[in-house]
């Protein structure tokens, strides 16, 4: 059994082989009437806890069971506690490296999330950040802004653990055996024979039926259906009349769908989920008029051997107009429902549906009403294997597809972005176009990529990166957030193509906050501080020796190492919006003032990121930056008043590990009215001589 130190005891043979009066203060917190605990379970990693004879319910750790990877590239352990009735009786963290928390929000936005579980039952269906909060049925939690995979990973590791303890020890918990569906199974079927076989069901109430069954309940739900009933839609039609077929069972979706539209449902699944498709034609639908696509509906819920199951809508008809291959009903609604392999759902069981109405009691008392069915479907359809493999769904496959959008943004913005550098030189003939084009992008830098999709690359993914590999990489760590992937894997290709500049001139938030601050300084006419090659050249060195400290505390303490990384002042200024402990605030702001002195002073000499990205992309295989025989000997123009971040060395050429690509050089060369060579053809040039 894997005890952590804050809950094993030091003598770890009593604890494992006897039972135990003294009681951990971790155990104590979780079950404050305990007065004994008793022998570890040889078969499971859970401990009995007792209040004198009387089991009080059982304390386990969540790594022990589940195996959910945080954005950290870690598991989120957690010590658990549920009674014998399958409530949460609290928690405790008992190790986790989460960013966001440890040097971010602070911990205590976690454990506030967390302590929201203790006393619900494990049954209950839980939804974070409800699209309706009041929606009754459901068991809404707030989630944790900035925070969201960290948020989802706490969830199922809390979710996914319990279920298996309480399934194992507790009673009304035991997982229902798991059978198979018979693929090669099939026989051409109309509507009505799929109907007639039990292979679709058909819950139909009247008007007449559901007024009678809401006058035992109260008289507001009688109104609420009357209302209903009496609008123009409703006319010739029953109160609630809905098809349910689980269209992924081959003889009912192939005969329903047709060949290549069943198809295209299975490519939207992943293996072991259910597609339940769901047909209306009754006055009361499923789902309300503000229903938002592939989200939960509030209205309608299944819940089987008395635990909910959670169903999902995957937009199935959102790019294609609905077909079917048979002649159906006049129906005036369908949608698809998803249900995920580790719900536990067993198709081949029982289960109840339940449509909710809901009503007012009073001016401030909301009720609802369910009417329910039970549904069950034929036993030929499935066979129980001799073993059987459960498939979850990995937890980044879910996060991928709820970020569609912005993934399709960012990607066509980098695909732009690629274009514009193909085409450099085009683009840097006309000055004005290109001074535009650049301030538009950084602005969509800062507050699209920095704010919106908190697509900051930061020193702390290279640590991820550098312990995943040594501890045997695993690339599901890094898919957690498809932003930082995305990003990350173009500029590691354009390291080698463009080198450093891509990133640093056109893709970093806080380089193009400090690129703001630079714009701001030449509008005011600040004067700028000229820093000596000298002392540039040296101050460069910085930045490396810092990359260096950072990545080789990483192998020795993460924790250490990313307390460190808070030399990085994204996670102050993007992550938090300034709002955090005064220290890192005035230190975010103060490297920014800075920025209208010494231009970029940053990235120029502090940025551990921009360090690591200078040794890979030294040496570009594309530079486009063009030069003239006359640059260096004898114009320097560029390199004392167009190269902001002095990136061009005495000789004229460009050192690719300090330039941002700014393109500013290349403008000038461009452009007929700037380049003094350009202005001035073969007559000498009178350069002023910069120490």
């Amino acid at each position: 059994m894997y005890l952590t130190p804050a809950f094993a005891y030091q003598e770890s043979n009593s604890f494992e082989n006897s039972e135990v009066t003294a009681i951990p203060a971790n155990i104590k917190a979780i079950f404050p009437s305990a007065t004994r605990i008793g022998t570890a379970d040889p078969d499971l990693a859970i401990i009995p806890v007792y209040q004198l004879s009387q089991l009080l319910g059982y304390v386990f750790e969540s790594d022990d069971f589940t195996n959910f990877i945080g954005f950290s590239g870690q598991t989120i352990n957690l010590l658990m506690g549920i009674d014998i009735n399958g409530v949460f009786a609290g928690f405790k963290v008992l190790n986790h490296h989460e960013p966001i928390f440890l040097h971010g929000l602070g911990e205590k936005p976690m454990f506030d999330f967390i302590d929201q579980y203790e006393g619900h039952s494990i049954k209950e269906r839980f939804i974070i950040n409800a699209q309706d909060e009041n929606t009754l049925g459901i068991t809404n939690f707030d989630g944790i802004t900035r925070a969201t995979i960290s948020v989802m990973v706490i969830n199922d590791t809390i979710i996914a653990s319990a279920l298996k303890v309480a399934r194992a020890k507790l009673e009304g918990f035991a997982a229902t055996a798991t059978v198979k569906i018979k693929t090669d199974f099939f026989q051409k079927l109309s509507f009505k024979q799929l109907i007639e076989q039990g292979h679709i069901s058909h819950w139909k109430i009247s008007t007449k039926q559901s007024l009678k069954l809401a006058e035992d309940v109260s008289s507001e739900l009688v109104s609420v259906i009357t209302e209903l009933a009496q609008s123009s839609d409703a006319k010739g039609r029953d109160f609630i009349e809905l098809y349910f077929a689980f269209v992924n069972i081959p003889i009912i979706g192939k005969n329903l769908l047709g060949e290549m539209e069943y198809q295209r449902l299975l490519e939207s699944l992943k293996p072991g989920e259910h597609a339940l498709m769901v047909f209306n034609r009754g006055t009361y639908s499923y789902v309300s008029e503000n229903f938002i696509p592939q989200t939960v509906p509030p209205r309608l819920s299944i819940i089987q051997g008395e635990f909910p199951v959670d169903i999902r809508d995957i937009d199935f008809y959102s790019y294609y107009e609905p077909s079917f291959n048979m002649e159906i009903p006049d129906i005036n609604q369908q949608k698809v429902f998803r249900i995920k392999s580790q719900s536990g759902f067993e198709i081949s069981k029982p289960f109840e549906v339940s449509l909710a109405v809901n009503y007012n009691q009073s001016f401030l008392s909301k009720q609802q009403y369910q009417f329910t069915t039970d549904l069950d479907l034929p036993e030929k359809l499935f066979y129980t294997p001799d073993v059987v493999i459960e498939k979850k769904q990995p937890l980044w496959i879910r996060i991928w597809l709820s970020r569609t959008v912005e993934i399709a943004v960012i990607s066509l913005y980098l695909i732009i972005l690629s274009l514009l550098f193909l085409k450099q030189k085009q683009l840097a003939s006309h000055v004005n176009a290109t001074h535009r084009i650049r301030f538009t992008m950084l602005i969509f830098t800062i507050f699209y990529i920095g704010y919106y999709t908190q697509g900051q690359l930061s020193v702390v993914n290279i640590y991820t990166l550098l312990l995943s590999v040594s501890n045997g990489f695993t690339l599901e760590v890094f898919l957690l957030d498809p932003v930082i992937f995305i990003l990350w894997l173009f500029v590691f290709i354009s390291l080698f193509i463009f080198g450093r500049g891509l990133f640093c001139g056109w893709l970093c938030p806080f380089g193009a906050l400090q690129e703001m601050m630079g714009l701001l300084a030449k509008k005011l006419s600040i004067r700028q501080i000229k820093i000596s090659p000298k002392h540039h050249k040296q101050a460069q060195k910085i930045k490396y020796i810092i990359l260096f400290i950072l990545v080789g505390t990483s192998f020795y303490s993460l924790s250490l190492a990313e307390k460190l990384a808070e030399i990085e002042p994204f996670k102050t200024s993007l992550t938090l919006n300034f709002v955090r402990y005064w220290p890192f605030v005035l230190y975010a702001v103060l490297l920014l003032l800075l920025s209208l002195k010494i231009h970029k002073f940053y990235c120029r000499y502090l940025c551990p990121l921009g360090a690591g990205l200078a040794i890979i992309g030294r040496f570009p295989l594309l530079k486009w930056l063009t030069r003239r025989k006359e640059c260096g000997s004898p114009c320097q123009l560029c390199r004392n008043k167009k190269c902001d971040i002095d990136a061009i060395n005495q000789d004229g050429s460009i050192d690719y590990g300090e330039c941002i690509q700014c393109l500013e050089c290349l403008v000038t060369i461009e452009s007929p009215k700037l380049c003094v060579v350009n202005k001035y053809g073969n007559r000498p040039i009178k350069i002023k001589k910069v120490s």
